[in-house]
């Protein structure tokens, strides 16, 4: 996998300029722009022109222009298509000079071939499970305890997991007295990782006796997870799911959404 927009140096410089108008709109000094990203004025001139044809910027003065809502899809897919490469080039390049941290399954000795797997997230090492790929370690650990593993070999294929969003009211529609609590219970016991957004969310989770496992940052948290191959539910609230959403589609992460809220009025 190669990101496509590192074949072009015009199409990479395209987007530097895109970035910084989107940073600095709607007043844009080319010649900052230029400083910034090692161009001349007058290429910056012409990627301006360039990017207002294509609709992804529109000017209302001389020096102002604003990013259009083609012109943010368009970043957006290109920084995630940027951030999968760099996924890419962490775990299958990298990981063969870096030191890995596994928790033992049994006791090992240093220089030990051991065998790695992902369970829930996390790295397991062993001696005798041959999953193919395998490594060196580097020290010496009990089982149930971290060590480190260098020199790793094969590939790791985790399948992105799901993401299942149970969206509940804001406190002015009720909060979590107008959730439906039967609903949400089964699905958060079939989950390994939960998530919460929003003091609602805490709340509702705690009139079904669940503790989450994040709750600032929590949409971030459960990305990783899912990367990670760890499925998860992140109960949030209404108006916190739109933003969520478009991370997930930009990050092209599966995901169900369910609507928690009770009918009625308060």
């Amino acid at each position: 996998m190669n990101a496509k927009i590192l074949q072009s140096k015009s199409e990479m410089t395209k987007f530097q300029v895109l970035t910084e108008i989107a940073a600095h709109q709607p007043n844009v000094r080319q010649k900052e722009i230029a400083v910034k990203i090692g161009i001349t004025p007058q290429a910056v001139s012409e990627y301006i022109k360039e990017l207002t044809a294509e609709g992804l910027i529109h000017s209302d003065g001389r020096v102002r222009y604003k990013i259009t809502k083609d012109g943010v899809e368009w970043v957006l897919d290109n920084a995630s298509e940027l951030k999968r490469y760099s996924q890419l080039v962490m775990e299958d390049i990298i990981s063969h000079v870096s030191t890995w941290t596994a928790i033992c399954d049994e006791a090992i000795q240093k220089e030990d071939k051991v065998y790695i797997e992902m369970r829930k997230g996390l790295l397991y090492a062993n001696r005798s499970k041959d999953t193919g790929i395998y490594g060196t370690a580097i020290m010496s650990g009990e089982k149930g305890f971290d060590i480190g593993v260098t020199d790793l070999k094969g590939y790791m294929h985790v399948d992105t997991e799901s993401i299942t969003i149970c969206k509940i009211p804001r406190i002015k529609r009720g909060g979590s007295s107008f959730t439906n609590l039967e609903r949400l219970r089964p699905i958060v016991e079939s989950k390994p990782y939960i998530g919460a957004v929003g003091t609602e969310a805490l709340m509702a989770l705690k009139r079904i006796g669940i503790t989450p496992d994040v709750m600032f940052g929590a949409p971030e948290s459960v990305i990783q997870a899912a990367y990670h191959g760890l499925a998860s539910v992140i109960v949030i609230v209404e108006d916190e799911v739109s933003y969520l959403m478009a991370r997930l589609e930009n990050e092209s992460i599966p995901y169900e959404i369910m609507d928690l809220s009770k009918t009625g009025k308060i």
